[in-house]
């Protein structure tokens, strides 16, 4: 399987949601779309699950048009929309009917797919009575039910209590195993677990594609952190000027200090703390999060 996003724009009267966004997805990957809100991802997923068309650009699966293709595609929105006084079962063959598959097909595949997403035993039970955690695991089903060799999830988890999400989590992970996943999110915990590739999305460009550790390296920094009783005003003076020292920020009790390089400055940063008496509770090399990091490329940049 390969999914080719080229040049795709979209845009909506005088707004852009989308702009000469190009990637590629390989079989087997299972890549995060980060963005905050207002990004363009939920517009990008919709025009990659050929929902809506692009204004310009293609999708292309295995070379083909999507349009052509949408059989090899699961689509899982932000909100699954079900009717509520349908079964669980009742709803998967409806949607099954929909997919192309028959009635001999759907009466084998339900039982199984039900067993796969944790919803056993709830075959003849109505989604109204469903938690959220539960319908998401039933949208999961539905985008499964006609074996795609893609899914697209659009925020799979941000609706969610703690308990769901950690469900719809543990089920992603498990499926990622046999089916290509894309899915979109501005939960970077979330993307962090189960995704090994991000694509970062601002305003509807693609800023970054990069794995997690690639990009926690290319913005590694020479920094420390100085967790003291209390903040000695005096040594903050001191260090804000002395020359290795790029810059000095003191959050409660934890003084944190970027050097010129680390390898050579934290020795003279610790001579320079028993010089002046700085009462220390501890001391440790960091780097910037990757909460950290995306504010930086999505927000200051």
């Amino acid at each position: 399987m390969k999914l080719e996003v080229k040049n795709v724009t979209k845009t909506y009267k005088e707004k852009t949601a989308v702009n000469n966004f190009s990637m590629v997805l390989q079989s087997g990957e299972c890549v995060g779309l980060i963005g905050p809100n207002g990004a363009g991802k939920s517009t990008l997923i919709k025009v990659i699950s050929d929902i809506i068309n692009p204004t310009m650009g293609e999708i292309l699966l295995n070379g083909k048009k999507i349009s052509q293709m949408k059989k090899e595609i699961g689509y899982l929105p932000q909100y699954p929309n079900f009717y509520h006084w349908m079964t669980a079962q009742e709803t998967l063959a409806f949607m099954g009917e929909l997919s192309g598959l028959r009635k001999e097909e759907l009466t084998k595949a339900i039982p199984e797919i039900l067993s796969k997403v944790g919803l056993s035993g709830e075959e003849n039970s109505k989604v109204g009575t469903f938690s959220g955690g539960m319908k998401q695991r039933l949208g999961i089903a539905q985008a499964l039910l006609h074996k795609p060799s893609l899914i697209v999830m659009d925020e799979p988890v941000s609706a969610l209590d703690p308990i769901g999400r950690r469900e719809v989590l543990n089920l992603i992970e498990e499926i990622k195993r046999e089916t290509t996943i894309l899915l979109s999110t501005h939960i970077l915990s979330d993307a962090e677990e189960i995704c090994e590739r991000f694509i970062i999305i601002k305003n509807g460009q693609k800023i970054e594609d990069t794995t997690i550790s690639d990009l926690l390296n290319s913005n590694r920094e020479n920094k420390m952190i100085f967790e003291v009783t209390s903040i000695d005003q005096e040594w903050m003076e001191v260090l804000k000027n002395l020359n290795y020292v790029k810059d000095v920020e003191a959050v409660g009790n934890k003084i944190k200090i970027e050097v010129e390089h680390i390898g050579l400055n934290k020795n003279m940063l610790i001579r320079s703390a028993l010089e002046h008496r700085v009462d220390l509770v501890k001391f440790e090399i960091t780097n910037d999060t990757l909460e950290e990091i995306f504010i930086k490329l999505v927000v200051e940049k």
